[in-house]
């Protein structure tokens, strides 16, 4: 069985609680997530965001969450650091207004130290991130141009993949130099965690 991490704390998993019945009661109006993962919500979408947590370095100061949607990973990372790392500061990029209203519900809620910036990836001042993530939001090499605007020259971008990452990996090596690692995903065989430093082009 797929599980949160051992060392959760309570409040933690209150926070992940109340997350996700917020989760439960406003998805079938405004589809947060596919309707057929909710049965399967804690290991589709909360377990899978935390190991992406678990990848991110020691004493990171800013996390830039890219097309957050429903939050994930951003939100559950965000609830993770609330006890682990308190002095973080996260930020989603959400261009559609509704979802960005439920993210901003859930960080009240919560009492997380995050905003919500309502505006497209590319319009935005570049954010300075020590750490990019981004979840199902587009192909590697795009993601590598959001990261090449938003990320600290010395930052890290986790990115979680599915099976056909090591092609995503091979079209965006023709436009990028990059260090890249990858991690086994937990929950879903041939997928992968990315994890991605000294981004530049060719």
């Amino acid at each position: 069985m797929i599980k949160l991490p051992d060392d959760v704390s309570r409040e933690t998993m209150e926070r992940l609680e109340v997350y996700s019945k917020l989760l439960e009661k406003w998805n079938p109006r405004i589809n947060l997530v596919s309707r057929q993962t909710i049965p399967d919500l804690w290991a589709r979408h909360f377990v899978d965001s935390a190991q992406i947590y678990s990848l991110a370095p020691q004493g990171f100061g800013k996390w830039v969450d890219l097309g957050s949607g429903g939050g994930f990973p951003g939100l559950v990372c965000a609830i993770i650091a609330a006890e682990r790392d308190p002095s973080s500061v996260f930020t989603m990029v959400e261009s559609d207004a509704r979802k960005s209203v439920f993210l901003r519900t859930v960080i009240r809620e919560t009492r997380l130290n995050a905003k919500v910036i309502s505006d497209r990836i590319e319009k935005i001042p570049p954010l300075g991130a020590q750490v990019l993530s981004a979840r199902a939001l587009a192909d590697l090499d795009t993601l590598l141009h959001f990261a090449e605007r938003h990320l600290q020259e010395s930052g890290t971008a986790l990115f979680p993949k599915g099976v056909s990452w090591e092609k995503e990996v091979e079209i965006a090596s023709r436009s990028w130099l990059f260090d890249w690692e990858a991690t086994k995903s937990e929950t879903e065989s041939g997928a992968v965690v990315l994890r991605i430093g000294g981004i530049s082009r060719v």
